[in-house]
Formats: structure tokens, sequence, C-alpha cells
């Protein structure tokens, strides 16, 4: 969907040292007979702040609720570890992701897109999870 960025890159090619090490999260979904169909993390970028990041479900697995189910599963482990901010930073070609979002709780946020928003070239869409 996305041409890789740098800090795609970056993030992509050393899990344990950009997510791991600081304290963030890596989650996977697995689908019977289909095996690991989608993850999604939480990286660590201030104190009691993530960033939810690098978010997607294999194309074969759409339909089966499988972002929907991590997306509640990241939400929970966010809130487990004590995030006093969760955001997201993607793009408006991700509307079925963006609807997805706005149901689990994250609101569109200028503020969210000011702080963080530059780190993509892509990203025009900034979201904060303010709850259901």
């Amino acid at each position: 969907m996305f041409r890789l960025e740098a800090t795609d890159r970056e993030v992509l090619e050393h899990p344990q040292e950009k997510i791991i090490t600081p304290g963030g999260e890596i989650l996977f979904v697995e689908a019977e007979g289909l095996g690991i169909v989608g993850t999604c993390a939480l990286q660590k970028t201030g104190p009691g702040t993530f960033e939810l990041t690098k978010m997607g479900v294999r194309e074969t697995a759409r339909g089966m609720k499988a972002g929907e189910f991590l997306l509640e599963a990241i939400i929970a482990r966010a809130q487990a570890m004590g995030a006093t901010k969760l955001y997201l930073l993607t793009n408006h070609a991700c509307e079925a992701a963006i609807h997805l979002y706005e149901k689990l709780g994250f609101a569109h946020d200028a503020g969210i897109m000011a702080d963080y928003g530059t780190r993509y070239e892509r990203c025009d869409v900034a979201m904060l999870y303010v709850g259901r």
C-alpha cells in the first residue's frame, strides 16, 4: 500500500532495537490453516507515550475480523503497559483501517499530527486513542 520510507526500514530491519528494547511490544494474529495473518506494534516514543505502528493484515485474511481482534489486543496491551497517550499515523488511503480505528476509540487529532506526523512523508492522518 505504501512505499517504504527510511523510518519504516529502520524499524522493520531492527525490531528488537527500535520496538522491544525501548519498552514496546509486537503482537501477531494467527488464523487456523493460514498461519500468521497480521501484526501490530507499540513503539514507545516517550514516557507513557506509544505509537501504534506497523499494523497490517494479509489480504487472504481480510473479512475474518483479524484486524479488529489485533487492534483490540494492542489497545488492551497499551493500557496494561500504562500508556497515557496512544496514537497512530496513517494515510487517508487506508479508509477501512481508519473506520476500524474510529470504531475502537481513536479520534483525528491535529496535535498528534503536529507533534509526530512529520516523521512520514505519506502521513496525512493522525489519531489519538480517546476510548470508547
